[in-house]
């Protein structure tokens, strides 16, 4: 599996997001389509995004009882995404659920991937909101082993724990990691970051990477500075 970078278009709406899309021109950057622009735009913003010949990660952080989740991923593998999402903490139970209802009668079906723990969170608010009282790395390592026994393809993971991912699920379990930030950038709300080279070097599969590029003056040029640092 090739490593890329998955830029996060959090628009509130099409227009927005084909106004970004098109300074790309005669490229076809990776794309993240989340909870925001799906809510404001519904099915038709994937269908549309898939057209112009982008691949989709389409996340919508699942989290229901099994049936539940079994039943929305089964209408969620129409879209022809590439990836989708849900929380690992919805139990092996759910995960499971959520891989029958995401394959197709042919076999085919996009990867699937949990968030472990949101890159928003640090060891104080898990343990003070979550009563999570164990190590954070700890967690995360418990959540990616459950994914991996679920039968699912990867994590979403700080890149700060990609790399032991790798060594406690192997190198074929994907790693995708948001919390990206160049080095000299603001790290905005995130709490748990690293720089696209760093990233690189631990290990990670995928990085997302929103703001650095979204709200960059010249969004191209910032997506060409990552491409450079995490695969070149």
């Amino acid at each position: 599996m090739g490593k890329d970078v998955i830029i996060a278009c959090d628009f509130s709406s099409a227009e927005a997001t084909f106004k970004f899309l098109d300074k790309f021109t005669g490229k076809k950057p990776f794309v993240k389509i989340g909870m925001e622009l799906f809510y404001a735009e519904g099915p038709s913003i994937v269908k549309e995004i898939k057209k112009r010949g982008h691949k989709i990660f389409l996340d919508l952080k699942l989290h229901d009882i099994p049936n539940t989740v079994k039943k929305a991923m089964n209408v969620l593998s129409n879209l022809d995404v590439d990836i989708c999402n849900l929380h690992a903490s919805g139990t092996k139970r759910m995960m499971e659920g959520a891989l029958e209802g995401l394959t197709r009668p042919d076999g085919t079906r996009p990867l699937l991937i949990a968030v472990t723990q949101l890159t928003s969170t640090d060891q104080e608010s898990m343990e003070n909101d979550l009563l999570i009282k164990e190590p954070i790395d700890k967690v995360v390592m418990h959540y990616a082993k459950c994914a991996k026994e679920a039968g699912l393809d990867g994590i979403v993971c700080s890149p700060l724990e990609a790399g032991k991912v790798h060594e406690t699920c192997g190198n074929d379990f994907l790693t995708v990691t948001p919390g990206v930030r160049f080095a000299d950038g603001d790290i905005g709300d995130q709490k748990r970051v690293m720089t696209p080279a760093e990233a690189k070097k631990i290990g990670s599969d995928y990085i997302v990477v929103g703001r650095p590029i979204t709200a960059a003056d010249d969004p191209v040029v910032a997506y060409e500075r990552c491409i450079n640092e995490f695969i070149d």
